[in-house]
C-alpha cells in the first residue's frame, strides 16, 4: 500500500478535518503520545465523518461499517500539550468499501507528523456478510 501523502494523489478527496486536544493520558513513558492512540484519532475522525454522512455507526443499525485493516507510519512524535489536527481523505468506492487515508499534523505546524490509512467495509452485521455502500457515502466520496 503507497502511504504518500494524500494530497498527492488526484483520486483522494479531503472528507473530514477533526481538532483533537493530546490528553496527557496519551502519552506513553517516553513523553509522547503512545502508537495507539493515534489509531484512536483516526478512528474519532473517520466515526465523525460517517456521522456526518449519515452512517451512524450504532448496534440497531440494520447495516454497519466496520475496517478490515489499519496502518499508521509514525513520522515526528506528537507531545503533550497540544492539538492534532486530522485530515481523513476516500478513495474512490467499491461495491461494499473505501479506503481512508490520514494526515496527522500538530495545530501551529504545517508538518506530518503520521500517516495512516484504513479499509472501511459495510457488512451486515447478522450475517457478517460485506453489503453494497451505502448511497450517501458513494455520493460522498465520488
Amino acid at each position: 500500500m503507497n502511504m504518500a501523502a494524500p494530497e498527492h494523489h488526484a483520486s483522494r478527496k479531503l472528507q473530514m478535518t477533526s481538532r483533537i486536544p493530546v490528553r496527557w493520558g496519551d502519552m506513553d513513558a517516553y513523553g509522547h503520545v503512545n502508537n495507539t492512540i493515534y489509531f484512536r484519532y483516526c478512528e474519532q475522525t473517520r466515526v465523525e465523518w460517517l456521522e456526518q454522512a449519515g452512517s451512524l455507526v450504532h448496534p440497531d443499525n440494520p447495516v454497519a461499517p466496520v475496517i478490515i485493516n489499519a496502518s499508521c507510519t509514525f513520522l515526528i512524535p506528537i507531545n503533550y500539550p497540544a492539538t492534532v489536527i486530522v485530515r481523513m481523505y476516500a478513495g474512490e468506492p467499491g461495491r461494499s468499501s473505501v479506503m481512508t487515508w490520514y494526515e496527522l499534523s500538530v495545530e501551529g505546524d504545517d508538518r506530518i507528523y503520521a500517516e495512516g490509512a484504513s479499509k472501511v467495509v459495510w457488512t451486515d452485521p447478522r450475517t457478517g456478510k460485506s453489503v453494497p455502500l451505502p448511497d450517501e457515502i458513494r455520493v460522498k466520496v465520488s
